[in-house]
């Protein structure tokens, strides 16, 4: 009886190990979905604004995947760039835009809300007017090279009026969207 019992036991730990190990394998071997698979913007628009000027993009970025998806940029027919900006304050208190390190981070199964005076996109350098009433074509960038294409509508918006201060050191007055 006993020798029974330690060949059960030892089959059955066994059986055990290899379902583990499968399991292991398989989740390692096979490649996840894209970011933008399980990404979701609603409530999107942006502001009006002039050819040569800047803009913003304010929505909901829902993230309904079982990991984190990472916003890095993103294009548009109507802007020369589209960056990931943040507003924070600086030593003086004076709220500032600037381009956000790292981009936007939406974590699994949450919502990240773009909104003026805080996280939102900048449609840079438009090569044409936005104006009211009109759609912009916007296409996300994620970290792992997905895209996900939305069209906001175009509202009249004074802006933030932040000052901007890019990484790149551009020149020039500081700039607010709208």
């Amino acid at each position: 009886m006993k020798v029974r019992s330690m060949i059960r036991s030892s089959v059955a730990g066994l059986a055990f190990s290899a379902v583990l190990l499968t399991s292991a394998c398989t989740s390692q071997d096979q490649p996840s979905a894209p970011m933008a698979d399980n990404v979701a913007v609603s409530n999107q628009w942006a502001g009006a604004a002039e050819r040569g000027a800047m803009t913003a993009v304010f929505g909901s970025v829902g993230n309904d995947g079982p990991g984190e998806a990472r916003v890095v940029g993103g294009s548009s027919p109507q802007a020369a760039r589209v960056e990931v900006h943040e507003v924070v304050p600086d030593a003086a208190g004076t709220m500032t835009m600037q381009p956000k390190d790292g981009g936007l981070t939406v974590p699994a199964g949450q919502t990240r809300e773009l909104i003026p005076g805080g996280d939102h996109l900048m449609l840079m350098d438009l090569t044409q007017p936005l104006l009211p009433g009109a759609d912009v074509e916007v296409i996300l960038e994620f970290a792992d090279g997905s895209t996900l294409p939305f069209t906001a509508q175009v509202r009249d918006f004074a802006g933030g009026h932040e000052d901007y201060r890019p990484d790149a050191g551009a020149e020039g007055a500081p700039h607010h969207h709208g």
